[in-house]
Order: structure tokens, then C-alpha cells, then sequence
């Protein structure tokens, strides 16, 4: 048997989790606890930079403060394994929530109170909770739902749901606070939404560790990204990921474009985003309804090139009727693949660094997703549409390289031994 079939044989469910509270019970406080999670990382980047420029701060100590939460989500891998040794891992989760509420509440009043070095200190400290928040509460799903394929992919589009649900909500929750009272107020509002989310995360059915007692047996960060790149299902799922990231952040910078080519007021682009917002959500919704079927490998294959179309709708869209469409299509699109990398994570990565795989494979997406914004503010200078167009063709490719390698994978399988 060969490493990647030995991998893909692990089974899905670590642990023995215990009977009580399993089922939808169990998942419906998942949902709850994950959504407010997320909604607190997803807004808190925008609190913090409506904080600074409400109180007259420069835009550069907006964006170097915003960064101080956002990038230290790049340090997830290293944040992971401790949730992999743990007894019962929801009390890392719910550590890290509560740290994260403290540490955002802590900065948000004393900003102004003490030197910004300070400040962006203790935002860097919420924002190395961030992954626990993201990645880590994603890697107790599988145990929460049970070991039928079919029930977890339909567990998998509510957890793309609540990843849709942080990603607007949170935004959206610190605009309108911000505007009726104050942009302090929204991020506290935030921090109470992720010091609840603990509270949920320590009602969610135990699970007992995956090491079986042998701590040892846990990889570590190195080593686990190590066990990443040499495991083809594994690596194909984490390029994959990255690319279609990088090509589906350029969506935002693009909308704000696209309304000077499309003649209409730039304030519209707002329509552009929120349509893709709401394609993924729908998108969500139908994977709960009609759980993916098949091998999560091919599936992200697939499903990366209904990425692809729905990028080449966007770009050739005449029309700002059809742009409104092809964004909320490429939203949905966009869910599907997300619900298939999930599958990958959980059907491919091992018991002993399941927590790891999951937050390595949301680290690289987090940056690259940063890299492609960049990259499309740097292309739309050139031409609107080429940070699509090369987007689409960055997906083209990983997926003709996963489909090589598939095969190649394949025939060295059938080889005799010599």
C-alpha cells in the first residue's frame, strides 16, 4: 500500500466522541458558535481601521494596525499542534476565543491611551487566535457529525455557510455600529460575539483525542507540512486551494473598476460584492441540501474549472445587469469548491495531524488570498479585467497539474514491483 492510498484509508473520524450531543443538536450549536466566531475575525479588520480613521489617525497606521490582526494568521501552523495534543481540544478553542475577545477588547480601549506599537501588539495577539477561530473549529466537525460521508457533506456546506456568514456579516455588522454609534462600539460588539462563541464551543460533544495517549505520535508543524507536500492528495488540495483564492480575490478590486467600463456610479460595486456574497451563501445552502458526491480529489478538479467559468462570465459580462449575475454565479461556484476542499481535509489528512492540516491548508489560502488582492491592485492599473483573466488562467493550469499528476499517480500505481 502506498503512503497517499495509506493516508486516504485514515479514517474520518477521530476519536471515540461521546454519544450525547451528537447528531443535529450537536451541529446546530457548531453553526451558532462558528458563525459568531468567524463573524468577529471577519469584521475585525474593518473595526480596526474605522477605529483609526474615526479618531483622525493616518491611513498608514490604519492599514499597519489592520495588518497587526490579519497577519498573524500566517502563524496558525504553529498555533495548531497544541490542539492535536490536547485531552479535549474544546478547551483550546474556547481559550482561544476568549483570548481573542480580550485581547481585541483590550486594544480597542486603550487605543489612543498608549503607544500604537502597543496597541498593535495586542491586536497581533487576537489575530494569532484567528486560526483556532477559522481552521481549528472546522477540524472538530467531522467528529461532531459522525463517520457517514454523506451526512458530513451536508455538515460541510453549513460550515461554508458560517465562513459566508463572518465574511459579510462581520463587515456589514461593524458598518452599520459604526454608524449608529461608534466604530469602538462594533469592535466590542465583535469581542462579546467571540467570547459567546467560547461558550458554544465548550457545549459541543467531546471528543476524545486523536494521539490515543502517545503525544508523540503528533507531528509537528514542519513535519506536517512536510507530510502535506509529499502526499498528492494532500498537495493537490492545498494548490488548489491557494490558486482559486488568488484568482477569486481580485472579485472585490475588480467590481470597483468594472463600474467606469459599465458607466454606473462607483458606489454600485457594493451591488457587484454583495451579489457574490450572496451566491456563496446560496451556494452553501445547496451543498446542505445536495451533499457533493464523489472523490473530493476530482471533485476540486471539476469544480475549480466551474470557478474558472464563472471568472470568464465576470470578464466578459457587457453588461452590469449580466456582472451582478455572473458574481453571484461565481459566489456559488466558489462555495462548491470550498465544500470540496473541506471534504479533501477531512477524508485525506491523518488522525495525528488533522488540526494541523486543516489550519496549514487555511494559512496558505489566507495568503494567497492576500497576494491576489494585491496582484489585481497592481494589474487593474494595466487593464480592468486582466487580474480576471489571469485568475482564470492560474486555474486552468493548477488543474491541468492536478490532473497530470493524478494520472501519473495512477500508472506508477499499476506498475509491477521490480
Amino acid at each position: 500500500m502506498s503512503h497517499e492510498q495509506h493516508t486516504a484509508a485514515t479514517p474520518t473520524t477521530p476519536g471515540a466522541p461521546a454519544t450525547s450531543g451528537r447528531g443535529s443538536g450537536g451541529l446546530a450549536r457548531y453553526v451558532i458558535a462558528a458563525a459568531l466566531a468567524r463573524t468577529a475575525d471577519g469584521g475585525a479588520v474593518v473595526a480596526v481601521v474605522l477605529l483609526v480613521t474615526a479618531s483622525g489617525g493616518s491611513g498608514t497606521l490604519a492599514g499597519a494596525l489592520g495588518a497587526c490582526i490579519t497577519a498573524p494568521h500566517l502563524l496558525g501552523p504553529f498555533v495548531a499542534r497544541p490542539l492535536d495534543l490536547a485531552q479535549d481540544g474544546r478547551k483550546v478553542i474556547a481559550a482561544a476565543c476568549l483570548l481573542y475577545a480580550t485581547a481585541l477588547t483590550a486594544a480597542v480601549l486603550t487605543y489612543g491611551h498608549v503607544p500604537a506599537a502597543l496597541t498593535g501588539l495586542t491586536l497581533a495577539a487576537a489575530g494569532t487566535c484567528g486560526p483556532l477561530l477559522t481552521g481549528g473549529i472546522s477540524s472538530r466537525l467531522p467528529a461532531i457529525v459522525g463517520p457517514r460521508q454523506r451526512t458530513q457533506r451536508r455538515a460541510q456546506g453549513w460550515d461554508v455557510a458560517t465562513y459566508g456568514i463572518g465574511g459579510t456579516a462581520g463587515p456589514s455588522l461593524v458598518a452599520a455600529l459604526s454608524a449608529w454609534a461608534s466604530p469602538a462600539a462594533a469592535a466590542l460588539a465583535l469581542a462579546v460575539g467571540a467570547a459567546t462563541a467560547a461558550g458554544g464551543v465548550l457545549l459541543l460533544p467531546f471528543t476524545a483525542p486523536s494521539h490515543g495517549g502517545d503525544k508523540k505520535a503528533v507531528l509537528k508543524p514542519g513535519a506536517t507540512l512536510a507530510l502535506i507536500a509529499r502526499t498528492g492528495r494532500l498537495r493537490r488540495t492545498v494548490y488548489l486551494t491557494m490558486i482559486v483564492a488568488l484568482s477569486v480575490a481580485a472579485l472585490p478590486i475588480t467590481a470597483v473598476h468594472m463600474t467606469k467600463i459599465l458607466g454606473i456610479e462607483p458606489a454600485t460595486a457594493a451591488v457587484l460584492t454583495a451579489a457574490y456574497g450572496l451566491g456563496n451563501l446560496t451556494g452553501s445552502v445547496a451543498v446542505m441540501l445536495f451533499p457533493l458526491t464523489g472523490a473530493p480529489d476530482r471533485l476540486m478538479r471539476r469544480l475549480a474549472l466551474g470557478v474558472v467559468a464563472g471568472l470568464l462570465t465576470v470578464t466578459a459580462s457587457p453588461a452590469f445587469a449580466v456582472s451582478v449575475a455572473a458574481y453571484a454565479l461565481t459566489g456559488i461556484l466558489n462555495a462548491f469548491f470550498f465544500a470540496s476542499t473541506l471534504a479533501a481535509r477531512t477524508e485525506y489528512a491523518p488522525s495525528r495531524a488533522r488540526s494541523q492540516v486543516f489550519i496549514w491548508v487555511a494559512a496558505l489560502k489566507i495568503t494567497s488570498g492576500s497576494a491576489g488582492t494585491a496582484l489585481a491592485g497592481s494589474l487593474t492599473g494595466v487593464n480592468v479585467r486582466l487580474p480576471l483573466a489571469v485568475g482564470l488562467l492560474a486555474v486552468s493550469a493548477a488543474v491541468v497539474a492536478a490532473t497530470v499528476e493524478t494520472r501519473c499517480a495512477r500508472a506508477d500505481e499499476k506498475r509491477p514491483w521490480r
